[in-house]
């Protein structure tokens, strides 16, 4: 039995004020969403200024790279 495949793409250039559910929102537009994460420092749990989304499809993730 094979993993199913996940299509993640980096997002840069967020918000600091950027939470994961904005994220979210502002990309499951898309396509179904397997995970949307903001990278925070772990010492000030503020954000980093980047995150991740994670697709189930490519065709929804190059959609996102498209369009944004």
């Amino acid at each position: 039995m094979s993993e199913p495949v996940e299509y993640r793409c980096f997002i840069g250039g967020l918000s600091w004020s950027t939470s994961d559910r904005g994220l979210k929102h502002a990309f499951e537009k898309f396509g179904h969403l397997v995970e949307a994460k903001v990278v925070v420092d772990r010492f000030s749990s503020r954000s980093r200024g980047f995150g991740f989304v994670t697709f189930d499809e490519k065709k929804s993730m190059e959609e996102a790279i498209h369009e944004i």
